[in-house]
């Protein structure tokens, strides 16, 4: 059963990132989803016509939820439906198989099979999409350097390249046009119950304080 989560997020710079890779490979282990060490993340966010999801995001609103497609390294024959939530500073990821087939319908606009879906997260996207008008919206490209350290169900990721592209209906393409979201590489650290001190210490860097920073925020400066 999935459990809230703790969230860390850092804006760091090259130099930063160069330091936190080579800690992080010293004490803890690289992500057996990355066999190469990184790897590339695709998601469709969903929002509505008055970016009641982007709007919660910029207000700071306590609890607030986004719902996001996903996959990885252009593999469509595995995706997943995600539902982040956010209450008072802990962090929820529900998360689903979806079909390609799926994900093609949802970006048609056509839902009828969704509330006889036996996944509870797509039939409650369909509630949104019909009682909020969320929408598919914008799509966020980066790639991803994950960590992993098992006590504590610690993971750190160094995220960095983001694009966005304009062009929801293309989610599936991989040869959609994106552009550079200018966005600053960002570490994100999630644990359970504690962060251990090994980890803790590994991610001093000078200067450096928590944020809120969000990829899908930074990408919607553009639309």
């Amino acid at each position: 059963m999935a459990k809230y989560r703790h969230e860390w997020k850092y804006e760091i710079n090259y130099g930063d990132f160069l330091v936190l890779r080579q800690r992080m490979s010293a004490v803890a282990g690289r992500d057996r989803h990355a066999p190469g060490g990184t790897y590339r993340v695709r998601s469709l966010y969903f929002d509505n016509m008055g970016d009641k999801v982007l709007r919660e995001k910029l207000d700071g609103v306590n609890r607030r939820e986004k719902f996001r497609i996903r996959y990885y390294n252009d593999d469509t024959s595995w995706m997943r439906l995600e539902k982040k939530s956010k209450v008072n500073g802990l962090c929820l990821k529900e998360s689903q198989r979806i079909t390609k087939e799926q994900v093609q319908m949802i970006l048609d606009g056509t839902w009828e099979w969704m509330p006889q879906s036996s996944l509870p997260l797509i039939k409650e996207l369909y509630v949104k999409l019909r009682e909020q008008g969320l929408r598919p919206k914008i799509i966020v490209d980066y790639l991803r350097e994950p960590f992993v350290f098992g006590t504590g169900g610690v993971r750190v990721t160094l995220d960095y390249q983001v694009r966005l592209g304009m062009e929801p209906g293309d989610f599936l393409n991989p040869f959609q046009i994106t552009v550079p979201a200018g966005a600053p590489i960002i570490l994100e650290v999630k644990w359970n119950e504690f962060l251990p001190d090994i980890i803790r210490d590994a991610l001093q860097i000078p200067g450096r304080r928590t944020g809120a920073f969000s990829k899908y925020a930074a990408c919607r400066i553009y639309g």
